[in-house]
């Protein structure tokens, strides 16, 4: 497999070849393993079947509870373990980059990352999760305190959370920095601002009272009238006037300034420590950067581009993450196409900044057999397509592969490009997928193109056909000369 590397705002192999990865996101999120090994069962079968959805990469995640469940002792069987599946991925031609996983700090403040070692509550006491999961970062003071000590490197069993945190990185990375299989790795899940996350939901609140009763973008009679009608509210009408704009003007006054505060004094310089640290052993793999949670609903993000040892590193990428208000609930069918699209319209913006290539490390919806919220899922995807982004889906659940989703998550698009991706995309509807680039000379590898069954006519040069699983996908590989290209494949 060839290294992944970044030039600019695109993926690149050792050949120059621009690349686009569509995948899922597989994260082990428990306390602890006995048996020491990952939780999800990952074998050839699995992954033939997962190539044969068009898939080419995993977020592969775990815990810092898991790997370090003593200071200083880590769980190296079950690194074995995960070793093996960087193996198997080998054999299939799937790539992998390490997540490091959390959410609500730790299971010890309900929910999952640190272990109980390395959370300092400083005597608040955690208390359960009563309304939604994310409450913790709401109004949990002992979550938010577990936050601020980390991002303080406060003291714990003789180092710095911070350090003890780096040192674990150091092990992993020098375990895993010589794998074929090796994308990348993610040094942190969505992190949270800490403290100062109590005053920005209080300021998020005020904001989205002042705008229901006195914003002329929304209807107060519509809102009040749809959450009072118990039909209107199943369906979330009283969202209706709630836009992507809407949104943002909510959010970005209630948070842009608690935001800045933990990216430039925090954030980024808690990534150049872990960077650093990854790159004093070794050279290999793109460093995969995240933004605060709060960047998520249309928060702008003021973080850096990372810096090794004062320099700007030169292999990076942002990894945002984006959903509408209902993730994980059946009422998914109502989210909305345009706070989404403002969502990932703020992280493009970010992209720009730091002109990076962009792997969006999570997105997705409802993992269920209904199929009504599917043209949401399109939305976004075409969306991503039209930003040539590539993304891992969240998240796989034991057969999701055969769900309605793979309707639209397995669908063609481009490999590997022998040149500059001009614009790519697939329409549904029509049942038309289409490539365009530019090739700057002649290559010694072609121009690789998925496709998730057999096609009717293909037009854009000469091509070869190798199948991918037994369903009927296949890659179309094309050899072409210096110029511009179109491909359009017809089914």
């Amino acid at each position: 497999m060839e290294q992944i590397f970044t030039q600019n705002k695109r993926f690149i192999d050792a050949y120059g070849r621009e690349r686009i990865f569509y995948g899922v996101n597989i994260v082990d999120k428990r306390a602890s393993s006995e048996d020491n090994k990952f939780a999800f069962k990952i074998d050839d079968a699995f992954l033939e079947e997962l190539t044969g959805n068009g898939m080419n990469i995993i977020r592969l995640g775990t815990t810092w509870s898991i790997l370090e469940p003593e200071p200083g002792k880590y769980n190296d069987e079950y690194l074995d373990d995960m070793l093996r599946i960087f193996d198997l991925c080998e054999a299939h031609g799937v790539y992998v980059f390490f997540d490091m996983h959390q959410d609500l700090y730790s299971p010890k403040c309900y929910g999952d990352g640190a272990p109980d070692w390395a959370t300092m509550t400083d005597g608040y006491k955690p208390k359960p999760i009563r309304f939604v999961w994310a409450e913790g970062y709401f109004w949990r003071r002992a979550t938010h305190r577990a936050f601020e000590n980390f991002w303080n490197n406060k003291e714990c069993c003789g180092k710095g959370l911070i350090d003890h945190f780096v040192d674990l990185w150091k092990h992993v990375a020098v375990r895993f920095a010589n794998h074929p299989a090796l994308f990348g790795f993610d040094m942190f899940n969505e992190p949270f601002i800490g403290a100062d996350g109590r005053k920005l939901f209080a300021r998020l609140i005020g904001n989205a009272v002042k705008t229901v009763l006195f914003d002329k973008r929304v209807s107060f009679t519509n809102f009040v009238g749809g959450f009072i009608n118990k039909e209107k509210r199943a369906k979330l009408k009283f969202l209706d006037d709630v836009t992507g704009e809407v949104l943002a003007d909510v959010t970005r006054s209630a948070g842009e300034k608690y935001v800045k505060k933990f990216d430039t004094q925090k954030y980024s310089p808690f990534v150049n420590k872990v960077s650093a640290a990854i790159r004093e052993l070794t050279d290999k793999g793109v460093l995969v950067m995240g933004n605060c949670y709060w960047s998520n609903t249309c928060v702008p993000s003021f973080i850096s581009p990372i810096e090794v040892n004062g320099e700007r590193e030169s292999n990076f990428c942002f990894s945002p993450h984006g959903y509408d208000f209902m993730v994980d609930t059946p009422q998914y069918k109502y989210a909305s196409n345009d706070r989404i699209k403002g969502i990932f319209d703020e992280h493009k913006k970010t992209q720009e900044r730091l002109s990076v290539p962009v792997l969006v490390g999570e997105w997705g919806g409802y993992g269920d057999s209904d199929e009504d919220w599917l043209p949401h899922i399109e939305f976004i995807v075409n969306l991503f397509e039209k930003n040539k982004w590539s993304h891992v889906y969240w998240c796989y659940f034991d057969g999701m592969l055969k769900t309605p989703l793979m309707k639209v998550l397995n669908r063609p698009y481009p490999v590997a490009v022998a040149g500059n991706i001009l614009s790519y995309g697939f329409d549904s509807k029509s049942k038309v997928f289409t490539l365009a680039y530019e090739q700057s000379a002649e290559s010694c590898e072609p121009t690789v193109v998925y496709v998730h069954k057999t096609p009717k006519s293909v037009d854009g040069g000469e091509y070869e056909s190798e199948a991918v699983g037994n369903n009927g996908s296949a890659k179309l590989m094309f050899k072409n000369g210096a110029g511009n290209h179109k491909i359009k494949i017809s089914f």
